[in-house]
Formats: structure tokens, C-alpha cells, sequence
């Protein structure tokens, strides 16, 4: 099987019974929140449209991937398709694509806003649940041009890496690994978007074999290939059993331990053993990334760590849970054999949502690490100070908790989990 998409052979037990209640309200509770995140096409957007709904009403890059990858899950593969597609439609001449879309037009966000790599992971998780790749044949040339607009645009050649142009660019607004300096962009090479760039070349690959373009799915495995060795040479520090960013200037790593550190332990970067190791030190350690209602998403030692409920003029991603980083932890810690831990994850974070949602009928788009309380948006966050809420990605709770429950894990092979070690 291609390298995208190997599956994760799951150890053959009982579900999880402590967890089926958990995942019984989790799916009635979605029952009623999951539409409000599907909107119908219209104006500018010519298919049916995913949105994180309540405080935001737009077409986001990330977003959409992640919510359609649920819906994917879900049996919907259609509205990951149609994800594709609306970006796809979007991307101009030079194969630039905005990561926010409106019914009138790309957005415009702090200057040339890219969408994030995910664009061909969508495709290759929409075409499996649909079993048919056809349709991404009329969108093909776009999507080459994508991946040569952020080759020119986002990639150091004397590293090997990919670089965001700022934080804000990278999703996690306000992540102290990274900068929103405006004299200091594109400053620093990144283990998150190396990493999802690293994806979409597998992702791309693999769709190149299925149009009949062997050579050009070669070619893509060899990019693949070479970002990973430069991953392991510039931004994995052995003695530290940390992933750093990197400065482009000097080369020297940005101590920062934070969500996006452990953004590569998704796919296949790490040996098992030094993976393994970094998940112990770090992200199970109490006192840098776990917390009692998920993982951080900057560790508890940071000076900055901080819990504040803040959504202008950029979301928190300094400390707070969010549900999108934990699925990805998630991932990791199913990846490496954590089984236990990732479980009991799952329950956290579901029994969260629950009660977030029986308090104020919807959900915060992050939470307190240490209370677990909703942050932002609050009502006086929201129009008229009336609680907009937030679903989007926060759908991928279901997700999680159906694999420990009713085995249904077949996110963890779209996402390119591979074998049992």
C-alpha cells in the first residue's frame, strides 16, 4: 500500500465500555451542532462549503480539512471533495490560493495569506471514501501549481525546509515558537508546515499514481524523501529528544516548546524510539505539555504560558486546549503504541465538550488546560454579546472517541499512520 495512506493495525481487544457514554452524548450533541458547519454554495463558492460556524462564518483553510476529514469519518466524503474543489477554484496564474474564502472573493488577511498544505491530503481522503479519483483530474494543473507557488514562496533551498511567513499564517496565531514581527517575516523554518508540506507531497504522489503519472508521483516521493533527511539534519535535536524551529538566519533553534513541536510525530519523520522518548519527556510530562483537560498548546514551563480567552486580534494558542493540536497528539500517541494514554485523552477531552455544550448549547473554540472552562469566543467576544459558539474542528472529538469505542479508526490511515511497530 502507498506510503499516504498506510493503515494502523489496531490491537484486537474490547471497546472501551467507560468511554460508549461519553461518545453516546458526544453524537447526539453533533447530531444538532455538525450542520450548522455546512453551508450551501453560493456567490464566489460554487459547492457546498465547510465553516467552523458561530463566531466565524468564513471558508478557512485548516478548518475545512479538519471538518471534512470528520465528515469523511462519518460516511461524507462528498464535502471534503467539495472543500477541494471551492480551493481549487480559488487558486490563481502564479498558483497562489488565499486560506480564507468568502462567498465574495478571497479574503485578503495581513497581506498574501496562503493556505496552509493540506489541499492534496483532501483529495486523497475525499477520493478514498468516494473510491473515485476522476474528479480531481480538471483540478490537477491548479493543484501542481500550488505546490510550485509555496516551493518559490515558502521554501529555503540552503536548508531544505519550509518556512511560514508569520504566525498568524501558520494557524496557531499567536505561537511563541514562531513571530508576527513584521520586521522579522518569514523568518524561521517550522516543524508544522515542513511537516504538512511533507504530506502533501506524499498525498500528491499518491494522486499522480492513481492519473496514470508515475514519473511525476517518482518525483514527488523523492521531495518527500529529501524534506524528511532535512527535517532529521536541521531540526531534530537527539540529546534534547526535541523537534525545534529553526532561525533562517542563523541556523539556531528557537528553544520553544510548544503545539507545533510535535507536529511531525503524525507521520513517519522519528525512529519509534526516539518518538517514543520525545512523547515521554514532553508531551506526557505534567509538568511541560499534559494538563488535566488535554494537552497545552505551550508548555506549562514557558514564560508565556498563559490561559487568557482571547480571539482578536489573534486567536491564544500560548497554553490553551485545542481540540484540532489534541487530535493530532492523538494521532501520535496511536502511532507510537500509547494506546492507554490516548484513551484516556479521548474521555478527557469528550466529557470537556459535553459539558461545554449542556452549559452554553454549543462550544469555545479552546479551553482552559488547568479548569477545562470554555475561553473564546465569550459573549462579550460575540456580536451583540449574545455567545456565537464554535463547532468546526472540534467534530474531531467524535472521531476519536468511535476509535476507542467502536474501533471505527479509519482516520488514522487517511492521515498516513502506519503499521504497528
Amino acid at each position: 500500500m502507498l506510503a499516504c495512506v498506510l493503515t494502523l493495525m489496531l490491537p484486537l481487544r474490547a471497546g472501551d465500555d467507560s468511554l460508549a457514554p461519553v461518545l453516546a452524548q458526544v453524537s447526539v450533541d453533533y447530531a444538532r451542532l455538525e450542520p450548522q458547519s455546512i453551508r450551501p454554495a453560493e456567490g464566489f463558492i460554487k459547492y457546498d462549503y465547510l465553516i467552523p460556524a458561530g463566531y466565524y462564518k468564513q471558508m478557512w483553510d485548516w478548518d475545512g480539512f479538519f471538518i471534512g476529514s470528520h465528515l469523511a469519518q462519518q460516511g461524507k466524503p462528498q464535502y471534503l471533495k467539495w472543500w477541494v474543489l471551492d480551493f481549487a477554484g480559488a487558486i490563481d496564474s502564479d498558483g497562489y490560493v488565499a486560506g480564507c474564502i468568502t462567498t465574495k472573493g478571497p479574503r485578503p488577511l495581513m497581506g498574501r495569506f496562503a493556505m496552509k498544505p493540506f489541499l492534496a491530503q483532501g483529495a486523497v481522503i475525499a477520493s478514498e471514501g468516494l473510491n473515485d479519483y476522476s474528479w480531481v483530474k480538471p483540478i490537477w494543473e491548479n493543484m501542481r501549481k500550488v505546490i510550485g507557488y509555496r516551493e518559490r514562496t515558502q521554501f529555503d533551498p540552503k536548508y531544505g525546509l519550509f518556512f511560514w511567513e508569520n504566525a498568524i499564517s501558520s494557524g496557531a496565531d499567536n505561537n511563541v515558537a514562531l513571530t508576527n514581527d513584521e520586521k522579522d517575516k518569514s523568518a524561521i523554518l517550522a516543524a508544522d508546515i515542513s511537516t504538512f508540506q511533507y504530506r502533501e507531497y506524499k498525498a500528491m504522489a499518491q494522486l499522480a499514481d492513481k492519473l496514470g503519472q508515475p514519473d511525476e508521483a517518482a518525483q514527488y516521493r523523492k521531495k518527500a524523501a529529501g524534506l524528511k533527511a532535512a527535517m532529521l539534519q536541521h531540526m531534530w535535536f537527539a540529546k534534547e529528544a526535541m523537534f525545534y524551529n529553526v532561525r533562517r538566519d542563523t541556523g539556531k533553534p528557537v528553544e520553544r516548546i510548544s503545539y507545533s513541536n510535535f507536529v511531525p510525530l503524525i507521520d513517519d519523520i522519528l525512529p519509534d524510539k526516539d518518538a517514543r522518548e520525545m512523547i515521554r519527556r514532553y508531551m506526557l510530562n505534567k509538568d511541560v505539555m499534559l494538563a488535566p483537560y488535554g494537552i497545552r498548546s505551550l508548555s506549562k514551563r514557558d514564560p508565556d504560558y498563559n490561559n487568557a480567552a482571547i480571539i482578536v486580534p489573534y486567536s491564544n494558542w500560548q497554553g490553551p486546549v485545542w481540540i484540532n493540536a489534541n487530535y493530532m497528539n492523538y494521532i501520535a500517541l496511536k502511532r507510537y503504541g500509547f494506546d492507554k494514554e490516548a484513551a484516556e485523552l479521548s474521555g478527557i477531552l469528550g466529557r470537556m465538550v459535553v459539558a461545554d455544550i449542556k452549559q452554553w448549547g454549543s462550544m469555545h473554540e479552546d479551553y482552559n488546560a488547568e479548569t477545562g472552562a470554555g475561553l473564546a469566543p465569550t459573549p462579550e467576544q460575540s456580536p451583540n454579546h449574545v455567545f456565537a459558539g464554535f463547532v468546526g474542528w472540534n467534530l474531531l472529538v467524535e472521531d476519536m472517541l468511535q476509535c476507542e469505542v467502536k474501533h471505527q479508526c479509519g482516520f488514522l490511515r487517511n492521515y498516513g499512520v502506519s503499521a504497528a511497530k
